[in-house]
């Protein structure tokens, strides 16, 4: 991002195609960008108002690159169907990522309405690099809340903190890299004789380590004659999708505002109602067919344990309880214990 300051004897016609150029520079690209700059250069000599002395004195003209630490985000959009068994992505988020990217890692501060896929996306990484860097995340990716620091690489990887006992051999076979992927990386500053503290942190870039899946076990026993799903599932909630499914969230998230019904999105019966820490009051409900369904962060549960339900009948409300910055459903699909894809039982909008 370029940045220009003018002083008053620049002609008024060159300071409106300075402030027209900072107005959509957003949405220049590069090639377009270095030509602007030639041309209010080209304007300015023309013009009489600065001549070649002036610009090599840097004076009534000055240029500014954005550091790396200057990121801008954009929220996602609002809004969604009232009808349940569709749903509408929200607006795309907008970052700028500065041309020379981070030169070092970063503390970010977790924002209303983020999850790890989201701040991935808007820093260029995987998700998977997110949890890889801040070790409370492995477990339950959507264990976040506003306020929260994360630490940011500059690149994919993985960002191990040294514990006793830890070796460069050691560390590097448990994110299955070369040793010298990580003496050679020049984040980490090291030098032979290679001898690591406990404490220090080391950058691993490519570095990858195995994500388990959690898995919360239904308890209650199915009713007498309970409802069998028939494997045709509808949206559970109207709203757009904030989290897609990946390895390390293995469900998707749906956003919209606290109140909004949540819909079984099968028939079956509701195996546990309850509350867990990162998921807040949640559902589950089994369908009889082996499959089960899972509702999390639910403001409101307005179902009980063992309940038979039906297709389309409202079990609770949307909320933000547990670990949630904002408003959204946590909705899993699991079929046999297996978690699977959500979209792919959906039907398409």
């Amino acid at each position: 991002m370029l940045e220009f300051s003018t002083e008053s004897r620049i002609p008024r016609v060159l300071t409106e195609l300075i402030d027209s150029y900072r107005s959509d520079d957003l949405i220049l690209s590069r090639f377009t960008s270095h030509l602007a700059i030639v041309l209010v250069v080209a304007l300015v000599l023309l013009g009489g108002g600065l001549g070649v002395e002036d610009l090599q004195r840097g004076e009534g003209f000055s240029l500014r690159v954005a550091s790396p630490e200057e990121v801008t985000f954009v929220s996602w959009g609002t809004g969604g169907q009232e009808n349940p068994d569709f749903l509408t992505r929200g607006v795309a988020p907008i970052t700028i990522i500065p041309e020379r990217g981070r030169q070092g890692v970063i503390v970010y501060v977790v924002q209303p309405g983020d999850n790890v896929s989201k701040i991935a996306q808007s820093l260029g990484l995987r998700p998977e690099t997110i949890l890889w860097s801040n070790p409370e995340l492995e477990t339950w990716p959507d264990y976040i809340v506003v306020g929260q620091e994360l630490f940011i690489l500059p690149m994919d990887g993985a960002y191990h903190e040294v514990k006793a006992g830890d070796t460069l051999q050691s560390v590097a076979e448990r994110y299955s890299v070369e040793v010298s992927v990580i003496v050679e990386c020049e984040h980490n500053d090291l030098a032979e004789p290679y001898e690591l503290q406990v404490g220090q942190r080391l950058v691993i870039p490519g570095g990858t380590r195995p994500l388990v899946p959690r898995y919360v076990q239904a308890t209650a026993p199915p009713p007498p004659n309970a409802p069998q799903g028939s494997g045709n599932f509808m949206w559970p909630a109207s709203g757009y999708l904030t989290q897609s499914y990946w390895l390390g969230h293995q469900a998707i998230d749906i956003g919209a505002v606290t109140g909004v019904p949540i819909y079984a999105a099968d028939s079956g019966y509701v195996a546990f109602t309850g509350w867990m820490g990162g998921y807040g009051n949640y559902i589950i409900v089994n369908h009889g067919n082996g499959f089960e369904t899972l509702y999390a962060h639910l403001s409101q549960i307005r179902v009980i344990a063992g309940q038979g339900v039906q297709r389309g009948q409202v079990i609770g409300l949307m909320g933000s309880t547990g670990r949630s910055t904002g408003p959204h459903l946590h909705f899993e699909i699991r079929q046999g214990g297996v978690k699977r894809n959500p979209v792919g039982f959906l039907p398409r909008g």
